[in-house]
C-alpha cells in the first residue's frame, strides 16, 4: 500500500453493540433482526445529523467517526433515548440495549475511508466498560466537551483495559440535564455559539483558528496549541482589534468549517488559521489570514528556522496582521510585542503545557498545571510568565479549597510580585494579584492590578470578568454584569463558570428573577452555586425551591457552613455582605 492512501487524522471514534446479541437471536431472531434495522436507522439518522460518518454495521455492532467530541456525544445520547423510546412496548428481558464507547484519538483513513488505529482499539474498550443502554467516554472526550453538552459525567476512574499498554481513564455519562422552562434561553450558548449571526464590531475583528500540529508526534499538539494561544494574545494587546477569545476560536477544531460560516459563528471579519511543524530544533509555520466575508485570502506567509526563532515569529505574524487590518502599529504596543519571554526552549514548552491543563477548569489540572509552571521556573527562574501563570492557578486551588486558608493566597501573591519584578507587563502577574487582594479584602490593589491588565490586553475575557467580579464586590453589580457580559461576546463558547459570576452580579443587584435562569444555566454547578440558588428563591419566596437546593448544597458539600462560605464573598462595604448573610440565614442554609 503506498503511503498517499493512508492519512492520519484526529477524529472522535463512535463504537457500538447490542448487550445480549445472541441470546435475543437465540430467543426470536425475527423480532431481533427487526429491531435491529429500527435502531440501525437511528444510528445512521444521528451520526449523519452530528457530522459524523458511519464507517460500518456488520452484524450487531456500529463504527463511526465524528469531525467534532461534542456531536459524537450529542449523538450517541440521542441515539440512546430514541432506541430506548423504541423499546418502550417490548419486555424488558426481551428489549435491544446497546452499549456505546467513545474516544477522542489519531486514527489511520484509508482511501475508501475505513479507519484503524490504537483511537478506534481504545473506543471499542470504553464500548465493552458501558452498561447496556450507557455511554462511557475517555478521559479526552470529557475534556473537550465539558461545559458544552447538558449532560452529567461520572468518574470511572483509570480502567486496564485488554491489549492497551497504558491504563483508560474513563467518565460514564448521565442523563441530559434538562433546564427548566425559565432557564432555557439561559442555558443556550452566547448569541452566535447556536448559529444565530452575530453583529459585527465596530473595530476590525479576527479569530484565531487553532493551527494545525503538522509534526509526526501527536503528542505535539500542545505545542501547536500554544503557539496558537500566543498569537491571540498579542494581537489581543491592541485596543485598535477586537479579537475572539482562545475558547471561542478553539471549539471549532477539526470541523470543516468555511471562513464565512466562522465569520457568523464567532462575528468576525477576519480568520487567521495556519498550521506548525516541529521536528527536533526546527520549527515551521505557514499562516494565512482570510476575509469571512468573501472567503479571499488577504495575506499568507510561511516561517522556517531554528526553533530559538519562534517568539521571533509570532511577533512578525502578529504586527504583520495588526498593520494589514488595522493599520498603524502602535509603538509602545509594538515594543511591547518584540520583548523575549524566556531564552529556554525547555521553560517554554513546560509553560505551554501547563497552559492547557489551566484551560480545563479542573481541581486536578490545576494541580498538573502547577507542577508544569513549577518546571518552568526551575528550567528559567527568571520566566515572568511562569510565575504569573503559578500564581493564577494558585489561587483558583485555594477557591476550590480555600480551608487551606490564607496561606494559598499567600503564595500565589508571592509568585504574582515576584513575576512583576521581572516583567512590570505581564498580565498573568497582574491578573493573579487582582483575585489573589481581592479576596485578602485589599480592594484598592485588587482595582489597580486589574485594570493594569486589562489595559495590557483589552481583549481577553478573563480579565474583563475578574474585573466584573471585582466591581460586584465593590459595590458596582450593574457594571460588573455589563463587563461579564462583554466578555461572552469576545467568547461567544466562554466556560460555563461565566453563567455563575453573572448571577452573583444580578443577585447582589437584587434581580432575584433574572438571577435564578442564569443560575438555572449552569452545567453541573458547584454547591456554591446551590447556595445562591437557594437565597434567590428564599428571597423570591419560593420556600420549595430553596430547600431544593439547600439540599443540594448540603449534599456536594456536608460540612457547608454560613460562616464558612463568607470568607469567599469579600464585599467592601459590610452591609453588603450582611444582607447576603442574612439571606443566605433567611434560606435556612446551617449557620
Amino acid at each position: 500500500m503506498s503511503e498517499p492512501e493512508l492519512k492520519q487524522r484526529l477524529a472522535a471514534i463512535l463504537v457500538a453493540d447490542v448487550a445480549g446479541y445472541s441470546r435475543l437471536m437465540s430467543t426470536d431472531d425475527r423480532a431481533t433482526v427487526k429491531a435491529l434495522d429500527a435502531a440501525r436507522a437511528v444510528f445512521r439518522s444521528q451520526i449523519e445529523s452530528h457530522h459524523g460518518r458511519v464507517i460500518d454495521m456488520a452484524g450487531d455492532s456500529v463504527l463511526a467517526v465524528f469531525e467534532t467530541a461534542n456531536g459524537a456525544v450529542s449523538a450517541a445520547i440521542e441515539i440512546q433515548r430514541q432506541v430506548n423510546a423504541l423499546a418502550e412496548s417490548v419486555p424488558q428481558d426481551r428489549r435491544m440495549c446497546f452499549r456505546i464507547g467513545l474516544h477522542l484519538g489519531d486514527v489511520i483513513e484509508k482511501a475508501d475511508g475505513t479507519v484503524y488505529g490504537d483511537g478506534v482499539n481504545i473506543a471499542a474498550r470504553l464500548e465493552g466498560l458501558a452498561e447496556p443502554g450507557g455511554i462511557t467516554i475517555s478521559d479526552a472526550v470529557h475534556g473537550a466537551v465539558r461545559g458544552k453538552v447538558s449532560a452529567g459525567f461520572e468518574d470511572q476512574g483509570e480502567q486496564s483495559v485488554k491489549n492497551i499498554v497504558d491504563p483508560v481513564h474513563a467518565y460514564r455519562v448521565g442523563k441530559p440535564i434538562a433546564p427548566s422552562d425559565g432557564a432555557t434561553a439561559a442555558r443556550r450558548p452566547a448569541p452566535g455559539a447556536g448559529g444565530s449571526v452575530l453583529a459585527l464590531p465596530d473595530k476590525p475583528s479576527i479569530a484565531v483558528l487553532p493551527f494545525a500540529n503538522m509534526s509526526s508526534d501527536p503528542e505535539q499538539e500542545f505545542f501547536a496549541d500554544g503557539i496558537t494561544e500566543d498569537i491571540i494574545a498579542a494581537l489581543s494587546r491592541y485596543d485598535s482589534l477586537f479579537v475572539v477569545a482562545r475558547n471561542s476560536s478553539f471549539v471549532l477544531r477539526g470541523q470543516t468549517v468555511d471562513s464565512r460560516e466562522v465569520g457568523e459563528k464567532l462575528g468576525v471579519r477576519f480568520v487567521l488559521e495556519g498550521s506548525v511543524r516541529k521536528a527536533a530544533q526546527r520549527i515551521r509555520v505557514t499562516a494565512q489570514l482570510i476575509s469571512a466575508a468573501s472567503g479571499e485570502l488577504v495575506w499568507a506567509d510561511r516561517f522556517e528556522g531554528d526553533l530559538a526563532d519562534v517568539f521571533a515569529l509570532q511577533d512578525e505574524i502578529s504586527r504583520t496582521i495588526v498593520s494589514t487590518i488595522a493599520g498603524r502599529l502602535e509603538d509602545s504596543q509594538s515594543k511591547r510585542l518584540l520583548q523575549i519571554p524566556t531564552r529556554d526552549l525547555s521553560a517554554y514548552e513546560a509553560v505551554l503545557r501547563g497552559q492547557k491543563y489551566l484551560h480545563q477548569f479542573t481541581r486536578l489540572d490545576y494541580e498538573c498545571a502547577s507542577e508544569c509552571f513549577l518546571q518552568a521556573i526551575a528550567a528559567d527562574e527568571h520566566f515572568a510568565r511562569a510565575y504569573g501563570l503559578l500564581a493564577c492557578v494558585l489561587v483558583y486551588m485555594w477557591f476550590w479549597d480555600s480551608d487551606q486558608g490564607p496561606d494559598g493566597l499567600a503564595r500565589a501573591a508571592s509568585a504574582g510580585e515576584k513575576g512583576l519584578v521581572l516583567d512590570p507587563h505581564d498580565r498573568h502577574c497582574h491578573v493573579a494579584l487582582g483575585m489573589t487582594h481581592l479576596f485578602l479584602m485589599a480592594h484598592d490593589s485588587a482595582e489597580y492590578h486589574l485594570a493594569r491588565a486589562r489595559d495590557l490586553n483589552p481583549n481577553d475575557d478573563l480579565i474583563m470578568v475578574e474585573q466584573g467580579r471585582l466591581y460586584m464586590y465593590l459595590g458596582r453589580p450593574d457594571a460588573g454584569a455589563d463587563l461579564v457580559r462583554t466578555a461572552m461576546r469576545r467568547n461567544p463558547f466562554h466556560p460555563n463558570w461565566y453563567w455563575n459570576i453573572l448571577g452573583r452580579c444580578l443577585h447582589s443587584a437584587g434581580n432575584h428573577d433574572a438571577a435564578i435562569p442564569i443560575f438555572e444555566s449552569v452545567i453541573n454547578p458547584p454547591f456554591w452555586t446551590h447556595a445562591y440558588m437557594a437565597a434567590c428563591y428564599a428571597a423570591n419566596g419560593d420556600a420549595g425551591k430553596s430547600a431544593e437546593h439547600v439540599a443540594a448544597t448540603l449534599s456536594l458539600r456536608p460540612d457547608f457552613t454560613v460562616a464558612g462560605f463568607i470568607h469567599q464573598i469579600p464585599y467592601r462595604n459590610p452591609a453588603d455582605l450582611q444582607h447576603f448573610v442574612e439571606m443566605l440565614h433567611v434560606a435556612d442554609l446551617p449557620r
